[in-house]
């Protein structure tokens, strides 16, 4: 598959300007917010009524869909729509079940942006929403693989959308799994403490089986979950052997270091056991830790193996060759594991 256009709102100015030539936002604490655009092309009636992941969603895909004409539209989410649905609950209680606001309940589901997209554009075609937690985004292009193989599709926008609940937040914090103390982000990887930072926003992608006037190449993804060190390595192993790749042949890795000092012990196995020599890209001191994180990852090694510079918060390693092809290994909470293989064109 083939990247012929993106999208990025994320907590960095990633959107209306070119992160690529500024420093990236350092933050202090344990949510990193996305920094909206303007929503220019979202009609300011439907902009009032929209929940945050739907504005995101919408404002990231809607310039590439008015761009592009595509054969569906595959979202990945998994807190997307969460605040939306936690208000509708709240509102049950508070009017007892008497007559509530329906906007709540609609954009409280995580199919709403896909389908909301899709209302907005005139597209009446594949429509599809993976929320499958750690792995969202990953089978997102599992799902558009075979829709191409099966010469169903010829584009599809495909994307993932990510939002920072607060009750969320707060469940996931009292599991251990967000920062409780205020750490920088530029001080985030390595820093030897648990839990991690939540980051938010939509990375959004024209994908196509053709190489012309292509951005990326996304060579392969993968996924497992709940594995062994043992197990992830073979499916490595078998994910640059059926491409035809030698382990030299991975300019470097972009790994998800988030700092959590319970997980972060597979990137550096992982790296050590396997890429000795590779170099190592970090993402989530940029854009923080949601479930459809790899996304993000995405769009980031899409842009580097373009030919745009890596930021230095984001260099953990050096590559010490020219940065071609970027292997993604990514987990959520250690049990889901995902790749995705980018290669430049």
């Amino acid at each position: 598959m083939y990247i012929k256009d993106l999208t990025c709102i994320s907590p960095q100015k990633t959107f209306d300007e070119d992160f690529f030539s500024i420093e990236p936002i350092i933050y202090t604490g344990s949510q990193l917010q996305a920094v909206e655009p303007s929503y220019e092309e979202i009609p300011r009636g439907q902009l009032r009524r929209m929940g945050k992941s739907n504005r995101m969603a919408t404002g990231a895909g809607m310039p590439l869909l008015q761009k592009w004409k595509t054969d569906g539209i595959i979202i990945g989410t998994t807190d997307g729509g969460m605040e939306d649905c936690h208000r509708f609950l709240n509102q049950i209680i508070q009017y007892e079940e008497g007559t509530l606001t329906p906007t709540g309940f609609v954009q409280g589901a995580p199919s709403s942006p896909a389908g909301g997209l899709a209302l907005m554009a005139a597209n009446s075609g594949y429509n599809n929403t993976h929320s499958n937690k750690g792995l969202s985004f990953e089978n997102c292009l599992m799902d558009a693989d075979l829709l191409f193989m099966e010469g169903r599709a010829k584009s599809l926008m495909v994307g993932c959308v990510e939002e920072i609940s607060q009750a969320q937040y707060r469940i996931e914090t009292l599991a251990g799994f967000i920062k409780k103390e205020e750490i920088s982000t530029d001080k985030l990887i390595g820093c030897g403490t648990t839990g991690a930072v939540n980051g938010e926003g939509a990375a959004m992608f024209i994908l196509e089986p053709t190489a012309d006037n292509a951005i990326a190449e996304i060579v392969d993804r993968d996924m497992i979950s709940n594995p062994t060190f043992q197990d992830l390595m073979t499916k490595a192993n078998m994910l640059l052997e059926r491409n035809g790749l030698n382990v030299s042949d991975i300019d470097a890795l972009m790994l998800g270091y988030s700092g959590d000092a319970n997980s972060d012990h597979w990137y550096d196995d992982f790296a050590k056991q396997l890429f000795p020599e590779a170099g190592i890209l970090s993402f989530k001191n940029l854009f923080g830790e949601n479930p459809s994180a790899s996304a993000f990852a995405t769009w980031f090694a899409a842009q580097l193996v373009s030919g745009k510079p890596a930021p230095k918060l984001a260099v953990q390693k050096p590559v010490s060759s020219e940065l071609k092809t970027i292997l993604i290994y990514n987990h959520y909470q250690g049990n889901q594991h995902g790749f995705v293989l980018v290669r430049g064109v």
